[in-house]
C-alpha cells in the first residue's frame, strides 16, 4: 500500500478484503487476484488480471481486462475504457469496491469508518464523509452513485423541510450545469433514489413528492 501524495488521484477500498486501504494513482494499475498484480484482491471472484486504471494528463482511465465477473463504475458494467470521475464507485465483481477521488478532492474518505451511532434512532442514516447510507442498520450496496448520493445527501441535510426542485437540480450538477438539466432527467435520478431506498425497506417512502413545491425526506423514528 502506498501513502498518497496530493497531488495524485486516490483510490480508497471500501468494502471488501481491501476495507480502509488506499493507493495513489500514478501510471498504470493493475487489479486483480494475481501476485503480481499492484492492487492484490484476494478472492476466487475476482480474475488474476481483472482490471486497469491508467493515469495521463487528461485524467484516469478504468478499463476491464475481460474479467469473468465485471467491473463496474457507479453500477454499470464497464464494457469500454471508462474516465473516471471525483467520486466515482468502482466495483470488482461481487467482493470489492473502491471509491475514486481526484488530485484537487477536498474531502478525505476512510473506508474503516463504524456504523453512525444515529442508526439506533433514525430508519436512513448517512455518513457524509464516507459516503455512505445505512437504512435500518443495513448498508446500502452496492454504494449510490454520486448524483444519487448528493441528492439524497440534501435532502437528508434539510431532513423534514420541503427542498424546491431547482435548488435540488442545482446542488446535484452545479449551477453551470443545471441549465440544462430537464425535469424528465431530475425525475428519473428521484426515482433511481426511491427504487434504492425500496430495497431494504419497501414499506416505507421516504422521498416524498409536494407538488408545485419540491421534495421532502421524511426520515421518521424507527
Amino acid at each position: 500500500m502506498e501513502r498518497q501524495g496530493a497531488e495524485f488521484p486516490i483510490l480508497i477500498g471500501q468494502t471488501g478484503p481491501l476495507n480502509g486501504q488506499r493507493w495513489a494513482i500514478r501510471g498504470s494499475m493493475t487489479l486483480g487476484r494475481d501476485a503480481a498484480c499492484d492492487i492484490v484482491i484476494p478472492d476466487r471472484q475476482v480474475s488474476r488480471y481483472h482490471a486497469r486504471l491508467v493515469y495521463n494528463p487528461g485524467g484516469v482511465l478504468l478499463e476491464d481486462l475481460a474479467s469473468k465477473n465485471g467491473t463496474y463504475c457507479n453500477g454499470t458494467r464497464v464494457v469500454e475504457p471508462v474516465t473516471m470521475q471525483d467520486g466515482d464507485m468502482i466495483q470488482i465483481a461481487l467482493i470489492q469496491h473502491f471509491v475514486f477521488l481526484s488530485s484537487d478532492a477536498t474531502v478525505p474518505l476512510s473506508g474503516d469508518i463504524p456504523l453512525p451511532v444515529e442508526w439506533e434512532h433514525r430508519r436512513l442514516v448517512m455518513d457524509l464523509q464516507s459516503r455512505r447510507v445505512w437504512i435500518l442498520g443495513r448498508e446500502v450496496l452496492p454504494p449510490l452513485s454520486m448524483p444519487q448520493f448528493r441528492l439524497l445527501q440534501v435532502l437528508y441535510e434539510h431532513a423534514g423541510n420541503v427542498v424546491p426542485r431547482d435548488q435540488l437540480v442545482r446542488e446535484v450538477w452545479g449551477s453551470e450545469e443545471a441549465i440544462g438539466v430537464s425535469e424528465q432527467a431530475l425525475d428519473a435520478l428521484i426515482r433511481r433514489v426511491r427504487e434504492r431506498l425500496a430495497m431494504l425497506d419497501p414499506k416505507h417512502n421516504y422521498l416524498t413528492t409536494v407538488r408545485g413545491h419540491g421534495l421532502r425526506l421524511d426520515n421518521p423514528p424507527v
